[in-house]
């Protein structure tokens, strides 16, 4: 049973309005289905844009933001809690003990980070818990396509498939989440 959500993401929107949207119906769902978000706690981008979704549709938001970004990402400030950490590494380990499983929407490096962070940590049996990759508009096919060549050419330890699910549409996750829990 999932009750909590990690949500890895941009501090910025990206160009492409899909992101956006993505963002805001993942909110909606995980609210709908109270389901909380923990997220890395900034007010802007994306990370901004599924918090306020949350909020707006009656959910629980938990932010965990290290002190060296509450300028930059703009820790929000209008989310049921904030915690606010010495590093990224605090941070990220929060987020992975607070949550029951993660989804990776499009980002940048630090999004990638925690993506293969969670990925390693679950490979070596540090956690069990399901990762989603939201593949808004192809934004991940080329890094989904490296995965499969590591793999191929002998880098990764089990079938990568079995620990990341690719998912094109937020309602693809739950369909995953809902068949999962039956």
């Amino acid at each position: 049973m999932v009750n909590s959500l990690a949500v890895f993401c941009g501090s910025k929107s990206g160009v492409n309005p899909l992101f956006l949207s993505h963002a805001n119906a993942l909110g909606q769902m995980m609210a709908a289905r109270n389901i909380k978000l923990v997220y890395g706690g900034g007010g802007v981008g994306l990370m901004g844009a599924i918090a306020d979704s949350v909020m707006q549709n009656g959910g629980e938001v938990i932010g965990i933001i290290p002190e060296l970004l509450m300028a930059w990402e703009q820790g929000h400030k209008s989310i049921t809690e904030l915690k606010v950490v010495p590093d990224m590494h605090v941070r990220k380990r929060m987020m992975y003990e607070l949550c029951d499983a993660a989804v990776i929407l499009p980002g940048g490096n630090g999004t990638l980070d925690e993506l293969f962070e969670m990925l390693t940590w679950n490979t070596l049996k540090i956690h069990s818990k399901k990762i989603f990759l939201l593949n808004s508009d192809g934004y991940y096919n080329h890094l989904v396509a490296h995965i499969s060549t590591m793999q191929q050419e002998g880098f990764l330890y089990e079938n990568w498939q079995e620990r990341l699910i690719v998912c094109d549409t937020p309602e693809a996750i739950f369909a995953f989440l809902d068949a999962d829990n039956m």
